[in-house]
C-alpha cells in the first residue's frame, strides 16, 4: 500500500479534534503495528502530548493483565476491536466503566455498543479500509441508537451507489465509496489491483479518484450510514482481512 504523508497527516488532524487527547490522557497501545488501526495508537499520543501506555505481547491476549495494566497506569482513552472488547467484559463486566473508547475494525454487534455506552465515558464507532489510512467515517454510541458507523470524517467523502455507480436512496443498500485528503495512492507494484480498486470518481473534479470499498451499507432515517455486509468473501478476524480462498492476507 502506498499511502502519502499528507493522508496520515489529515487523519490525525481530524482524530484529534473529534477525539481529543490532552497531555493528561494516556492512551492504551495495545495494537500490533503491522496493523493500520495502529497509527491511532501510535501517533495520537504524541501529536497531543498525551502518554502511552504499552502492552507487551503477553499482556494483551490476558484479559486480568491488560486490566491490571489499566488500572495501574491510569489509561483513559482504548483503541481496540470488538473481539477485544468482548475479551474484556467476560472477564469483569464493568472493564469499559469510565473510559472513552474507540471501537472498530470490525462489525460492532449492537449489544456490545449497548454495554460499552452505558459504561464507557464515550465511544466511537469507527470504520475505515487500510486503502484509506485507518478510519474514514465515525459515529458516537448511545443506547438504543444501534451501532451505526456514521458519517464522514474530515476531508472525506463517501459515496452509496449502485452497480451504475448512480446514487441510492436513504435505506437502500449499495456499495461504499469513498474519496478525499485519506485515500492511498494505491497497491504498491500491482497496477491492475489498484486500477481495479481506485476508479474514477464521477462527483468529483476531473482526475478524482475514489476507492471501491466492497462494503454494501445503507444511510439510516439519521442520516448515518450502517454497515451490512460484503459484496465478496472477505471475511475479518480480530480485524485483520482475510480473502477466502487465498493464502495471503492484507
Amino acid at each position: 500500500m502506498t499511502i502519502p504523508r499528507g493522508a496520515v497527516a489529515n487523519y490525525l488532524a481530524t482524530t484529534q479534534r473529534r477525539f481529543p487527547l490532552s497531555p493528561e490522557d494516556r492512551m492504551l497501545f495495545s495494537t500490533t503495528v503491522a496493523f493500520d488501526m495502529a497509527n491511532t495508537e501510535l501517533y495520537l499520543p504524541f501529536v497531543a502530548g498525551s502518554t502511552m501506555v504499552v502492552a507487551g505481547k503477553d499482556t494483551v491476549t490476558d484479559p486480568s493483565a491488560v486490566l491490571a495494566l489499566i488500572r495501574r497506569h491510569g489509561v483513559t482513552a482504548v483503541q481496540a476491536t470488538p473481539a477485544f472488547w468482548q475479551m474484556l467484559l467476560m472477564h469483569d463486566p464493568h472493564a469499559a466503566k469510565g473510559l472513552r473508547i474507540i471501537i472498530g475494525a470490525e462489525a460492532v454487534p449492537v449489544r456490545l455498543a449497548e454495554t460499552l455506552a452505558r459504561q464507557a465515558a464515550e465511544v466511537f464507532n469507527m470504520y475505515g479500509p487500510t486503502e484509506t489510512v485507518t478510519w474514514c467515517t465515525e459515529a458516537r454510541v448511545e443506547p438504543g441508537r444501534g451501532a451505526p458507523i456514521g458519517r464522514p470524517v474530515g476531508n472525506t467523502r463517501v459515496y452509496v451507489l449502485d452497480s451504475r455507480l448512480c446514487p441510492v436512496p436513504r435505506g437502500v443498500q449499495g456499495e461504499l465509496y469513498i474519496a478525499g485528503a485519506g485515500m492511498a495512492r494505491g497497491y504498491q507494484g500491482r497496477p491492475e489491483l489498484t486500477a481495479e480498486r481506485f476508479v474514477a470518481c464521477p462527483f468529483g473534479p476531473a482526475g478524482a479518484r475514489m476507492y471501491r470499498t466492497g462494503d454494501l451499507v445503507r444511510w439510516n432515517a439519521d442520516g448515518q450510514l450502517e454497515y451490512l455486509e460484503r459484496t465478496d468473501f472477505q471475511v475479518k478476524i480480530r480485524g485483520f482481512r482475510i480473502e477466502l480462498g487465498r493464502s495471503s492476507t492484507c
